[in-house]
């Protein structure tokens, strides 16, 4: 399987996992984020750069997890119904901890909460099957400068 994930280019050649908290992980916890397609992948930045843009500093990167590694699901229907707040992240991160501290899988599948129909997937960087994981290729990220005036429109 795919999955991709869009980043600075400083950060764009290797699967580097900062530690920072996130929605499904708690401080000090080295996840990676991806997504079920590039698009998803935008989606999400875009959210998060309100303001700030794209240009040629992101890159995307394409990962690939190795079919038959295990993968944990979490279902939107298992979620309390404030999960997709973009401010608490109290409903998720418990869940992400869990599974994270747990270690039984590599990989975590989430509902996104830009989309909830869509998928992103969280990547385990301590697990030892995490070693399977590899980045295939970083390609440059070139969105329609529509999009990018869009976003500064709209700052935080």
């Amino acid at each position: 399987m795919l999955v991709f994930r869009i980043t600075h280019k400083q950060y764009s050649q290797e699967l580097y996992a900062s530690g920072i908290k996130g929605r499904w992980n708690g401080a000090g916890r080295k996840v990676i984020y991806c997504a079920e397609s590039i698009s998803l992948a935008f989606l999400e930045n875009m959210i998060r750069r309100q303001g700030v843009g794209f240009n040629q500093d992101f890159k995307i990167m394409i990962i690939e997890v190795p079919d038959g590694l295990e993968i944990s699901t979490i279902q939107p229907g298992q979620l309390h119904a404030k999960w997709r707040d973009f401010k608490d992240y109290s409903h998720c991160q418990p869940l992400g901890n869990k599974w994270f501290d747990e270690g039984k899988t590599p990989v975590l599948k989430v509902p996104s909460a830009v989309l909830p129909e869509s998928s992103n997937y969280v990547l385990h960087t301590l697990h030892p099957e995490f070693r399977r994981i590899r980045l295939i290729e970083t390609t440059e990220l070139v969105p329609d400068e529509r999009i990018e005036d869009i976003l500064k429109k709209y700052p935080h």
